[in-house]
């Protein structure tokens, strides 16, 4: 509420009421702003925490997918359609990223509407009101939804991008779990978000690993050596040389389109990110289950 900018009126309703007064402030996170404000607001107040703060619930089953920013779309339409996800959010860093998401889902026949601070108050409760009572299959909403939702038994969270503060990530995963349920949060990160990734670790002190899955594997995954090498600048004496070290990149390129399976079985990437197998190729006709829908992710 603050960040929206209602501490304005927060501290006008403060004045109009009486000096004797007992006053209780509820928050899911006491932050240093937050604290700063209850000292304004009350006198020598009592602190009374029922969680460690910055903790992530435990019956929140956590995956962090790594995969390419450019197949995040279609790898959410897999989740939702192979985990039969009937009640869902899908969380994004901007407005434009959940009108998007919002307008690729409706296209594939899902039923989705967004949520965030462009919207009307009354649209707000309508788009809630639909999702609670399970007619709204999936909510796409920023960070403006993530705090002080509560939605009955929610079972899937899905993180469509990671968010830029990693507090943000335990309210949104916060939204599952609740009253003793269990739940599962699902976050896509790409290659950019890596650093996203280690401040939620670091700030949560969760051992999270990183996995993929077949058919959605990330390119930038375990290719930093690689990368380095590609780097480096490469000195030519004439053109022969130039002309001799092109067709050997070129010899270089084939050869690894068509041992591709071959050299990533010998480095073994996916004992590093957690590999899941069973996702293969699929026809027209007949969909692959995807290879999360298997004993130990939540769905029953």
């Amino acid at each position: 509420m603050l960040d929206m900018g209602f501490i304005d009126d927060i501290r006008k309703i403060m004045q109009m009421l009486p000096k004797q007064r007992q006053t209780l402030l509820f928050s899911a996170t006491f932050s240093p702003p937050i604290r700063k404000l209850a000292q304004d607001f009350m006198h020598t107040p009592e602190m009374v925490e029922v969680a460690a703060q910055n903790t992530t619930n435990a019956n929140v089953e956590q995956h962090i997918i790594a995969v390419d920013a450019l197949k995040k779309r279609n790898l959410l339409e897999r989740l939702i359609v192979d985990l039969h996800m009937n009640q869902v959010i899908v969380f994004c860093k901007t407005k434009q990223s959940v009108d998007q998401v919002t307008r690729d889902l409706v296209r594939r026949n899902i039923a989705a509407q967004s949520i965030h601070g462009d919207k009307s108050q009354q649209s707000r409760l309508e788009t809630l009101n639909a999702f609670k009572e399970g007619t709204l299959r999936v909510l796409v909403a920023t960070d403006v939804a993530a705090r002080g939702l509560d939605i009955a038994e929610l079972p899937f969270v899905i993180n469509y991008e990671l968010p830029t503060q990693p507090e943000d990530y335990v309210h949104r995963i916060g939204r599952t779990g609740r009253a003793g349920a269990d739940g599962v949060a699902i976050s896509l990160m790409d290659k950019t978000e890596q650093k996203m990734f280690e401040s939620i670790k670091e700030l949560t002190g969760s051992d999270l690993n990183v996995e993929r899955i077949e058919g959605f594997e990330p390119h930038w995954w375990g290719n930093d050596n690689q990368d380095e090498a590609e780097a480096q600048p490469v000195q030519h004496n004439d053109s022969r040389s130039r002309r001799d070290d092109r067709n050997k990149r070129n010899e270089y390129a084939n050869k690894s389109d068509k041992n591709s399976k071959k050299v990533e079985e010998k480095n073994d990437p996916g004992i590093v990110c957690g590999k899941i197998a069973g996702r293969t190729r699929r026809s027209r006709h007949k969909r692959q289950p995807c290879a999360l829908l298997q004993p130990g992710f939540g769905v029953k």
